[in-house]
């Protein structure tokens, strides 16, 4: 389980530092200040691989470069099987690389990374754990493409794909298929109809393959090739979770180890593709998911998220003995990170004007500027009767007569003062 990163000229700021809850972890900040690159560092740590490096075929989790000026380090922390891995790496820029410990590498646990495009990595101490490559691969890392119809390396398929391997469970009746419908219900939201398998089809006469559909509300079953994608993102990871605890419980077996207990989830842009309803269950649901999977190991969750619903869902759920949430901010041309105090605001408008997200309000840009307006001449001891009469107009035509706090306000004190009737 990852415990903390420190870096120090790499990345977007000369020093970041982060002290991980050991359950569950939120990364909040604007676009570009480095929540995804924290996700690829977090992930290298843990598995000494980039992700790029690993898969060529992938435009994400490419290796980190040095910043600015003076010795480069990444110092990290993980909980081995054993004892706590500590290691601080410098940047090496004879060999253009990273220096990693000597000797066996730590086992962490199983560690799964979804990045936002589709890409998928990942990393098992039964199948990459190894002092020697031994020509096997240091981890599993996968395009979007391959995540749906497999991924082959020097004659060897690393995995069948989606499609294959769905279509096989399902004509076997195998019990991966029947855990896919119960992940599948999990991953959906309370209220609605749960994604469920429909039957296999054939979407080409040239193509052989049996196709996986999905049984749509309105009475359809749809193939998956062809559904939302926000619902492909949830088959992806229904799939890559059930692929890699079997594959990891096949590869144990043989090996004649213990399977792990332990499970890192890394998330990049947790909410992306999905509708409000989807979003506020997100995190809840895919918990779950993973511990019924797993049969109840330790999870430690790492997420980013560009949601005020996520952050707002996550309220009754968090703790602050296991769980933690880090902002990212561009104070005066610098960015900061900050692991804050979570604090409850109740619904999702709040969080949007909250630290998270800095925004003065949920209104449209040129509605915050009319309030703004409207705030001054509030201010004006003798305002002009026409501009109060206009702005009382334009106020009335932009905003809800009926829930809008600023404009019930408004008309109290303007009524108040005799300016409007």
């Amino acid at each position: 389980m990852l415990e903390s990163l420190k870096l120090k000229n790499v990345g977007p700021a000369p020093e970041l530092a982060l002290n991980f809850g050991e359950r569950l972890n939120l990364l909040t900040g604007d676009n570009g200040l480095g929540k995804s690159f924290l996700l690829d560092v977090g992930w290298w740590a843990m598995t000494r691989n980039w992700p790029a490096e690993v898969n060529p075929g992938i435009a994400t989790g490419t290796r980190a470069l040095p910043a600015g000026r003076g010795r480069a380090t990444i110092e990290f922390s993980f909980a081995s099987v054993t004892k706590t891995k500590s290691f601080t790496s410098s940047y090496r820029p004879e060999v253009q690389s990273w220096s990693v410990p000597r000797g066996r590498p730590g086992r962490p646990g199983l560690v799964l990374y979804a990045m936002v495009d589709g890409s998928f990595a990942v990393w098992d101490p039964a199948r990459n754990y190894w002092r020697k490559p031994l020509d096997r691969p240091l981890a599993h890392v996968f395009n979007p493409t391959e995540v749906w119809h497999g991924r082959e390396d020097r004659g060897i398929w690393l995995c069948n794909g989606l499609i294959r391997d769905w279509a096989v469970w399902q004509r076997e009746n195998a019990e991966t298929f029947r855990s896919l419908k119960e992940l599948l219900a999990t991953l959906t939201p309370p209220g609605t109809d749960p994604l469920a398998p429909g039957g296999l089809t054939r979407i080409n006469i040239d193509d052989q393959r049996d196709m996986p559909t999905i049984r749509m509300p309105y009475g359809q079953e749809v193939p998956v090739l062809h559904v939302s994608s926000a619902i492909r993102r949830m088959l992806a990871f229904a799939y890559l979770l059930i692929w890699a605890w079997e594959e990891h419980k096949h590869a144990a077996k043989l090996l004649r180890r213990p399977q792990t207990d332990r499970i890192v989830f890394l998330v990049d842009e947790i909410d992306a593709h999905l509708h409000p309803s989807w979003q506020r269950t997100i995190m809840t649901t895919l918990l779950a998911a993973v511990n019924n999977l797993a049969g109840e190991p330790k999870v430690q969750l790492v997420a980013t998220t560009h949601s005020p619903l996520v952050m707002a869902s996550i309220e009754p759920l968090f703790d602050p003995e296991t769980d933690a949430w880090f902002d990212l901010d561009l104070d005066d041309a610098a960015v900061q990170l900050r692991r804050r105090e979570f604090e409850r605001h109740g619904n999702a408008e709040a969080w949007l004007t909250s630290d998270a997200f800095d925004l003065k309000s949920g209104r449209a840009p040129e509605y915050e500027e009319l309030i703004e307006r409207a705030a001054r001449l509030l201010d004006d001891d003798d305002p002009n009767p026409t501009t109060v009469k206009e702005m009382n107009g334009a106020l009335v035509a932009s905003l809800d007569p009926l829930a809008d706090e600023f404009l019930i306000r408004w008309q109290h004190i303007c009524r108040r003062k005799g300016w409007i009737k």
